[in-house]
């Protein structure tokens, strides 16, 4: 700066500090802030205020870390306005020199902080929330100033106070009081006084000094509480209560604004490391099981699922069998539930009879490659708001809260989720952390009280859902884990987008799961052994047929009667099966399973069941008879209409397995006389979107919507801070807007196409809504004016007869 250059003057306002800000910066504070772009500000000014709203200022704190936390407390309680070096004596310590400016940066960024160096001044909505009161004690532990302390304090007992410190007394209690605060602001004075005090006076100050500052007297105090009270080193604040002043706090504390200081993050440690082959060889592992079980899942509610409770959700009941179905906890079937919910792969029908099942879109998703599918799970599991970990515990109202049912939505989940994965992604490859490090770097990133208890949870789910879902392996994020967050694949840092990071995802994922298998080995225990994945048709067919016996890295299956009777119900025949078990299985039919399936089939369908209610026929009459000898059939209410007819009164199906239950193999036939083949029905919702989560405030802005924001109230500010002539009133006491006759702003408006000048205007659209704009006049005929309006930033056409009034600005303004 030369010497002729005068230094820009201070803003008086953070109005004036937004004002002095450019485009870059003002974009970084609605990006930190997005609740003050709702709805677009009219000018700075509005801006303003709309930031230092409660609302606002809170959301706000909430978001910083903690270090920035501690340096906005310690200039709540610092002078104000306080300079830079007043609030470093405040934060002493060996690295608070480093990232002080830092923390001061971004609470000026966020309009939490304005003005220079020299004059640093806290929003007042944030320095009344940060500031201590008996109510609320300030998280610094300090209490109030000596002169808050005092001021409901007689004179008379404040000048007895200032003669027992030594201090002369004065004539107003106004300035006894400034004597007070610059003795104890004194290092060398208030050290001399407080040499003077007794043990006793030190040791109670002493338990008061790092807070709460508030203690209890009895109305004849101590004489050691009484030296304190007389000096007032202890101030009453209400009968029985005295409160340490700041002043006095502050000299005991050596100027420390905080007892620690937590300046720096604190490292998440490493808690083992596996090579990274190994990490991805166990994520995929267990990515494949993630798709095994959400199968699992919707196959056993393929005919329809549980019911759904009435007020939503999955009852206990239903969730203990679909956890035993699964073979897992309660606490993991819910997670399970919860996945294929946020995916779109299970909703409740809608029916009279509401229950859940799968939609459309799952047989959608069922027929894509193993990996695409496994990316559309983890990226429904990213982003979504509703956290299975809260299935069983209580709400604020004392509600269980049920799987798949309501107020399982947490805004703040999708953030820690990619927070935490973030976290272990900058470790190095094939290493696991250690979960409480993760959760102390979370505190210490987020450590607003309220949400505190919930994100450490969080972060503990977080952890434990990614493993499940093969996201990390052995605690380890995964490659695979590590693209679907979108990172750069390159030292670029560019972020990928979804669609991108789920491509790169799939590839990396792809080659490390198991082809699937065309055959089986068949076993003469009448199993066979699924040594992996099996091909879709092959699998379904095989499920038919036979019973899942147990799972792992091989799959058994077992024949059975039962099961080889439900392959024939629906429609194959013997020849059939032995076709396929021959055509798919590397070892030889074992002869007990070709014994078993022509057993079976030449027993099924000896029997014939129509609806009579209901009735039973058999060419050979001696089965018939041998059914009415059975004392089990009596419940079947049977009787022989024919040699080879049995009637009765139960239903086809109740008869059908009553038969089954008996031993013999009956069939199911049409009006026709004809075999009916059974086939599994497949129950689908309607079809149903994905839950959309739940955002935390309101969305983050794009970059033209800040553009276009930015652009709106500069040009606003403009209109609103240009200077301007006086506007003569059309009538006594006008508006603020500009009133001008008819011909006046026709008049005006032709001079200044003529000189190119800028006019002020008064405007009323459509909807009656009033405006203020600065225009620069291009074109008047028809009753329109053309203009170049500065608030729009574009050239518009206005009636004329819609302007209230026009003014000229003034010769200076730009």
């Amino acid at each position: 700066m030369s010497p002729n250059e005068q230094k820009p003057a201070a803003p008086r306002s953070l109005a004036e500090a937004l004002r002095a800000r450019d485009d870059a910066s003002l974009a970084r504070l609605l990006r930190a802030r997005p609740d003050l772009l709702g709805p677009v500000p009219n000018d700075l000014t509005q801006l303003a205020t709309r930031a230092g709203t409660r609302a606002s200022v809170i959301r706000a704190l909430d978001h910083l870390d903690r270090f920035t936390q501690q340096v906005a407390q310690a200039l709540a309680v610092g002078p104000e306005p306080a300079t830079y070096a007043e609030l470093l004596a405040l934060l002493p310590g060996e690295r608070t020199a480093d990232v002080l400016p830092g923390a001061v940066a971004t609470l000026r960024e966020q309009a939490l902080v304005w003005g220079g160096d020299d004059q640093l001044r806290l929003v007042r909505t944030a320095r009344e929330l940060l500031a201590p009161t008996p109510q609320h004690p300030s998280p610094t532990g300090l209490g109030p100033t000596v002169a808050e302390a005092t001021s409901g304090m007689s004179p008379g007992r404040i000048q007895e106070i200032v003669v027992a410190a030594g201090l002369s007394s004065t004539h107003d209690p106004v300035s006894a009081v400034a004597a007070l605060t610059q003795l104890f602001t004194s290092p060398d004075r208030m050290s001399a006084l407080l040499d003077e005090a007794p043990a006793e006076s030190v040791d109670v100050l002493n338990r008061l000094v790092w807070g709460p500052p508030y203690g209890q007297v009895t109305a004849r105090p101590a004489a050691h509480l009484r030296w304190l009270l007389d000096r007032a080193l202890l101030v009453p604040t209400n009968p029985g209560t005295v409160v340490l002043p700041r002043e006095v706090a502050l000299h005991l504390r050596g100027g420390r604004a905080h007892r620690t200081l937590e300046p720096l993050a604190p490292d998440v440690r490493e808690k083992a490391t596996h090579r990274p082959q190994v990490v991805d060889a166990a994520a995929a592992a267990q990515a494949h099981t993630a798709l095994d079980t959400v199968e699992e899942l919707l196959k056993d509610w393929d005919e329809g699922g549980p019911a759904v409770l009435r007020a939503g959700g999955l009852s206990v009941r239903d969730l203990k069998r679909t956890a035993t179905a699964l073979d897992t906890s309660e606490q993991v079937a819910a997670f399970w539930v919860e996945l294929a919910y946020a995916a779109g792969l299970l909703a409740s029908d809608g029916e009279a009879d509401e229950r859940f099942a799968a939609t459309p879109a799952y047989d959608e998703w069922s027929e894509r490659p193993p990996a695409e599918r496994w990316t559309r799970l983890a990226a429904a599991w990213l982003a979504a708001t509703r956290t299975p970990g809260l299935v069983g515990g209580r709400d604020g109202k004392d509600r269980t809260l049920s799987a798949l049912g309501p107020h399982l939505d947490r805004s703040a989940a999708p953030e820690v989720r990619r927070r935490v994965l973030g976290l272990v992604a900058d470790l190095p490859e094939g290493a696991a952390p250690d979960p409480e490090s993760v959760t102390d770097r979370l505190t210490w990133e987020r450590p607003s009280p309220g949400a505190l208890d919930l994100r450490t949870r969080l972060a503990r789910w977080t952890l434990e859902e990614a493993e499940l879902l093969g996201v990390t392996g052995r605690g380890a994020l995964s490659a695979h884990g590590r693209a679907l967050l979108g990172a750069s694949p390159d030292d670029t840092g560019a972020a990928a987008t979804p669609a991108e990071a789920a491509a790169r995802a799939e590839k990396l994922l792809s080659p490390l799961l198991p082809e699937p298998l065309d055959h089986v080995l068949l076993q003469a225990d009448l199993t066979a052994v699924a040594p992996g994945p099996l091909e879709r048709p092959l699998a379904e067919t095989l499920a038919v047929l036979a019973d899942v016996e147990s799972k792992g890295g091989a799959t058994v299956y077992r024949f059975t009667p039962g099961s080889v009777r439900r392959a024939l119900d629906a429609g194959r025949t013997a020849s059939d099966l032995h076709t396929f078990l021959t055509a798919h299985s590397r070892t030889p039919v074992p002869q007990p399973l070709a014994y078993l399936i022509d057993d079976v089939a030449r027993r099924h369908g000896h029997l014939r069941i129509g609806a009579a209610s209901a009735y039973v026929r058999c060419d050979d009459d001696a089965v018939l008879g041998e059914i009415l000898a059975d004392s089990r059939s009596a419940a079947l209410r049977l009787r022989r209409l024919a040699p080879t007819v049995l009637a009765a009164q139960a239903d086809p199906g109740t008869l059908l397995e009553g038969l089954r239950a008996m031993g013999f193999a009956p069939a199911a036939e049409t009006p026709d006389g004809d075999v009916m083949i059974t086939r599994a029905h497949a129950r689908r919702t309607p079809p149903r979107t994905a839950p959309e989560p739940v955002p935390e405030g309101p969305p983050l802005p794009d970059g033209p919507l800040l553009d276009a924001a930015i652009r709106s109230i500069r040009a606003g500010d403009m209109a609103a801070t240009t200077p301007r002539k006086a506007a003569v009133p059309a009538h006594p006491g006008g508006s603020a807007l500009p009133r001008t006759t008819a011909a006046d702003t026709l008049a005006t408006m032709q001079a200044a196409v003529m000189t190119g000048e800028s006019l002020w205007i008064g405007y009323v659209n459509a909807e009656g809504a009033a405006s203020q704009r600065v225009i620069a006049p291009i074109r008047v005929e028809g009753g329109f004016v053309t203009a170049y309006d500065h608030t729009a930033d574009e050239v518009r056409t206005y009636p004329l007869h819609r302007v209230t009034g026009v003014a000229e600005l003034e010769p200076d303004a730009t």
